[in-house]
């Protein structure tokens, strides 16, 4: 007899699969027209399929009950995530990259970083309660890479294509895939100071940091990079000259390469993420990859289900009621805690150092590179790290020490918190952004439109006058015979065909959709006097106003 079998295993691939189909459905829409990020989508998502609605994604059953266990889950998804992202961020960039903007790299990957660090040290030690500065420090390195999934998403499509200059595009992904691999010496520069912060601990804490975390986590991932995918670059190029590797094999190499690094670098100890954005770099230093793959959605493909599901999962699993209710820091605070992180933690560096880093042509390019460092997988990432460390290395007599209790709880609720206003506040800041500069000029568009036809009509409004014709559509109108006539679109299509712009012509219009509504952007204006009203004839007063349906 058929029996219905609601397993979570079902579930999940039931609700995962039915809203990837269903964004798949209007994913043009809202990324290439609303401008909304797929991380928001996504995390919006979790929320409604979580515990705290829907209850079909039930994180803390999946983990068996146990609070740990479903942290070591969120820790080892994320890894996956930046892994694959960072091996495919570093094959994304031109050959030799690093070593030829490696001065860019350098301000922002130092000066950059440590200005980052400890204005949000100072952040958040201000508005966090009876918050030790040591404990602001280790909170505040987990924020302090700009995460490369969000960072991704705000420079590839039809917003970045035309706004943002190509070398920024790329200095943006090379510092988001680099920091985030660099997190570790800022954390554990706070961590091991907390842990020995007995008389005399500051020399073991400090050799640690320089031989343990700047040794063997940082150095070595570097060298373990650089030698994994110079050995893969060689290996793929003798097995494609020898005809025995097939083109989808090819293809996924990049993702099978970051597998592999991720899991190595584990058993080892070292930094993986690091590992995985040095060896993308090599991998492709001679860019015969690269080329290879430019045209080809595979990639790209895999890349966009990592992040879907990812999002999804922190919706999910994102302890909401703790924001509300907790002995840390109350409602208030948080929020104003978030604005000035958005506003505090990146620009004022960015702006101290932008002249120096050719990239950044511009004061608008520097305000758009300081607001857009967003916060997201990679700090929830070196959440999880510090949990663990504290719970694994801050023990008396089998028990977490009180302040170490007390730096998980502050660490868990502000890194958390600060991750949703980066997504949501990041995720909405182009629509945003472009229906307020958008609308004004529509408005004043039609109004200016308005005045002109009324006052063309003069004391013949309403009255049908002969010799005096209004029309709608090009289609049905008739105008009075002229010496040069008006052809609508006519220099346009000349411009398609032989790619010159007639002399004095306006610029193509860009426009903004949502939905099916056009809001035209400020060159739109002049293009729709010039293409879309026909001039006067000086022999007969007819006026013929055409309207061309944009799509």
């Amino acid at each position: 007899m058929p029996t219905l079998a609601v397993t979570n295993f079902n579930v999940v691939c039931a609700t995962l699969g039915g809203f990837i189909t269903l964004f798949g459905l209007v994913s043009y829409l809202f990324k290439e027209q609303f401008y909304l990020s797929e991380a928001l989508i996504s995390l919006l998502a979790g929320v409604t399929f979580s515990p705290h609605a829907a209850n079909l994604i039930r994180p803390i059953d999946y983990a068996l009950g146990n609070r740990e266990a479903l942290d070591d889950i969120t820790l080892y998804f994320s890894r996956l995530v930046l892994g694959v992202q960072l091996v495919l961020a570093g094959v994304q960039l031109p050959s030799r990259y690093l070593l030829k903007e490696w001065k860019s790299l350098s301000l922002l990957l130092g000066p950059g970083m440590l200005g980052m660090w400890i204005c949000s040290s100072l952040v958040i030690f201000a508005l966090v309660p009876k918050l030790p500065f040591l404990h602001a420090l280790a909170i505040a390195a987990c924020i302090t890479p700009t995460d490369p999934v969000l960072s991704n998403s705000i420079v590839k499509g039809k917003f970045a294509d035309k706004n943002i200059p190509r070398p920024l595009q790329r200095i943006i992904i090379a510092e988001s895939g680099a920091n985030d691999g660099l997190g570790y010496p800022f954390l554990f520069f706070a961590m091991y100071l907390i842990q020995f912060n007995e008389a005399g601990g500051a020399r073991k804490a400090m050799g640690l940091w320089f031989g343990e975390t700047w040794g063997y986590t940082i150095l070595l991932s570097v060298v373990y990079g650089v030698a994994v995918g110079w050995v893969a670059k060689e290996l793929l190029h003798w097995a494609e000259e020898n005809r025995y590797i097939d083109r989808e094999s090819f293809l996924v190499f990049a993702v099978a390469l970051a597998l592999f690094i991720i899991g190595t670098c584990g058993m080892i100890g070292s930094d993986d993420v690091l590992a995985c954005f040095i060896a993308g770099n090599v991998f492709t230093i001679d860019d015969w990859f690269r080329l290879e793959t430019l045209d080809d959605s595979l990639q790209p493909t895999i890349d966009m289900l990592l992040n879907l599901s990812v999002f999804m999962w922190f919706g999910a699993v994102c302890p909401w009621p703790i924001f509300l209710n907790n002995n840390i820091i109350p409602i208030y605070r948080l929020i104003g805690l978030g604005i000035l992180i958005l506003l505090f933690r990146r620009l004022p560096v960015v702006f101290a150092m932008h002249k120096y880093i050719h990239q950044i042509e511009e004061f608008r390019q520097a305000a758009f590179v300081g607001f857009f460092g967003p916060v997201g997988v990679s700090a929830i990432f070196y959440l999880y790290v510090s949990l663990e460390y504290v719970r694994s290395n801050f023990m008396v007599d089998g028990k977490v020490r009180e302040d170490g209790e007390r730096l998980i709880e502050t660490m868990y609720i502000v890194v958390w918190f600060l991750t949703i206003c980066s997504i949501v506040v990041h995720g909405l800041s182009i629509p945003i952004g472009k229906l307020g500069f958008s609308i004004p000029r529509t408005l004043s568009s039609a109004l200016s439109t308005s005045v002109d036809i009324d006052s063309e009509r003069g004391p013949h409004s309403g009255v049908n006058t002969p010799g005096l014709q209004h029309t709608t559509s090009i289609a049905t109108s008739t105008p009075a015979p002229r010496t040069s006539r008006f052809i609508p679109g006519k220099f346009r299509k000349q411009s398609k065909v032989d790619g010159s712009r007639p002399r004095d012509s306006p610029p193509t219009p860009v426009a903004f959709r949502i939905g099916r509504t056009v809001i035209p952007e400020r060159n739109d204006i002049d293009d729709n006097e010039h293409d879309d009203i026909s001039p006067l004839p000086s022999s007969n007063s007819t006026i013929v106003i055409s309207q061309r349906a944009k799509d």
